[in-house]
């Protein structure tokens, strides 16, 4: 029983980590996480009759919402849902899973974080990995030429979890795209305008959006001395910036993927410039990266698309940034990601955008990302026509792990339900009169709750308000039933009034609108 032996002794070990963690008094996620891998251990050894107990948990890199969870969610997709709305959005949705060659060969070196299915009846599938590949397939499928759409649905990747740094294996994507063939930048503009809105409104704190274009990038490396077919992986490099120091870069990119040191240095001068419409204006000037056809067309598009950004009042935020490079391979154009900026402990970005996965960061995190991709669409038309397309992804998990803390800290109440009334009673025997009016309400589309026990204790019923936090009681006696009228009850102030039931109904809509 070696085997058994070496699993009791893992799982002193791992007994050993989960202790020291609880002294060290570290994050409920980090304790949790260990915590599973403890029972699992536990499990594999068996119970007493030889038998191997079944551990109750969720699949690795997911996790359940609670109801307060799932309020500050809600109220997050809310406020992003009426802003794509607000911008003339309709929304579609496509399966969870696709045909693996649809999600085959579209996000470069990402590709090997897809989830691939077992073969189920000759068809070999995939988990979507984002919703902007789906989204091409639709466009393509259904000869549709332009379209405006959000689409709110969970991904897949087979990434490395890091709960405790927000990054899971399946997670929500927020996403508003704009297909058609327009006059240049002005659909783009409109996207880094709905990306200012949802982070203003949210009010996660201080935050930048930074641009760059893909063809600035192409002609930089181009004139810096980079082969064509390392394009793309240089782009993954450069990608890390934000994670790496310039040493680390240059040292992947000349170590591990054979780029000549000097080639190395060049691009480290261009990728360390940042600016607006003045940078742009400056580089179409350069004495090297003005001779790259690409890099001028990309450089023209980016003084075009300031004169957007300021008639749209957002260039307080916006920063075109060189070193911004986002690793998938369908970007064809503009490319930005927006990062918080406040310091503190910020918990680091998942990988949830429409980019390459993030890693660890401290106190500045991406929360949004996304750019034009002309090309993708095509990839999937039997004849190749293009429909070109720029898009947004909201970084949604990042920003509910931002909202969850701001919860936690402000100690504030959060309600996870909406209900208006408590149809209560002061004395006994009247379950019936409850019923009946808690009928009438939820038949006017009032949300109304009552307690399920035929005589239960007025302090019980206005304790069970002052916890979910219900503002109003509509209370229930022989008196008030003679007279026809219902004691409304206001559940902070204690005031109560009489109500005929004839009103009660307007009555209490208009309290609770206000």
């Amino acid at each position: 029983m070696a085997d058994k032996a070496q699993i009791q002794e893992a799982i002193k070990t791992q007994g050993e980590v989960v202790r020291k963690l609880k002294t060290e008094k570290a994050s409920k996620e980090q304790i949790d996480e260990e915590v599973a891998k403890l029972l699992e251990l536990k499990a594999r050894l068996g119970g007493d009759d030889g038998k191997q107990t079944f551990v109750l948990k969720t699949a690795k890199g997911t996790r359940d919402y609670n109801p307060k969870q799932m309020a500050i969610r809600e109220r997050v997709f809310n406020t992003i849902v009426s802003c794509f709305k607000r911008h003339g959005a309709e929304t579609i949705d496509t399966p969870v899973f696709e045909l693996k060659e649809t999600l085959t060969g579209k996000y470069g070196e990402d590709s090997k974080l897809i989830y691939d299915l077992k073969d189920q009846g000759g068809e070999l599938l995939s988990l979507r990995y984002d919703l902007t590949v789906p989204f091409a397939r639709y466009l393509a499928m259904n000869k549709i030429t332009n379209i405006k759409r959000y689409h709110i649905a969970k991904v897949y990747r087979r990434d490395n979890p890091a709960m405790t740094r927000g990054r899971y294996r399946e997670f929500y994507q927020c996403d508003f795209d704009i297909a058609g063939q327009y006059d240049p930048m002005i659909p783009d503009a409109e996207c880094l305008k709905i990306v200012h809105e949802i982070l203003s409104e949210l009010d996660l704190g201080d935050f930048r959006i930074k641009v760059n274009d893909r063809r600035i990038l192409d002609g930089m490396f181009a004139v810096c001395g980079v082969p064509d077919e390392k394009f793309r992986t240089m782009c993954s490099t450069v990608d890390k910036l934000d994670k790496m120091s310039w040493e680390d870069v240059k040292n992947e990119m000349v170590n591990e993927k054979g780029l000549a040191p000097e080639a190395a240095d060049q691009i480290g001068e261009y990728v360390s410039l940042q600016g607006g419409m003045d940078l742009a204006e400056k580089l179409l000037q350069d004495p090297r990266l003005s001779q790259s056809k690409q890099a001028c067309a990309g450089l023209t598009d980016m003084k075009q698309l300031f004169i957007y950004l300021q008639l749209f009042r957002v260039t307080d935020k916006v920063v075109f940034d060189l070193s911004l490079a986002r690793g998938l391979d369908y970007y064809t154009g503009v490319i930005y990601e927006a990062v918080l900026t406040q310091s503190g402990p910020v918990p680091a970005p998942p990988q949830e955008q429409n980019g390459a996965a993030g890693e660890e960061a401290v106190s500045v995190g991406s929360v949004a990302g996304g750019g034009r991709y002309d090309g993708l669409v095509g990839m999937f038309d039997p004849k190749g026509r293009k429909v070109p397309c720029v898009g947004v992804s909201i970084g949604i998990e990042r920003v509910f792990s931002i909202m969850e803390q701001k919860a936690e800290a402000s100690a504030e109440k959060v309600r996870t339900t909406e209900t208006q009334v408590m149809v209560a009673s002061a004395q006994k025997n009247l379950l019936e009169e409850r019923l009946k009016l808690a009928a009438e309400l939820w038949d006017s589309g009032i949300k109304a709750e009552v307690m399920y026990k035929k005589n239960p204790k007025l302090l019980s019923q206005l304790q069970h308000c002052e916890d979910s936090g219900i503002p109003l009681v509509a209370i229930l006696g022989e008196q008030e039933l003679k007279d026809g009228v219902v004691k409304l009850r206001n559940v902070a102030s204690r005031e109560e009034v009489d109500v005929s039931r004839a009103e009660l109904v307007d009555e209490i809509k208009s309290r609770t609108l206000q």
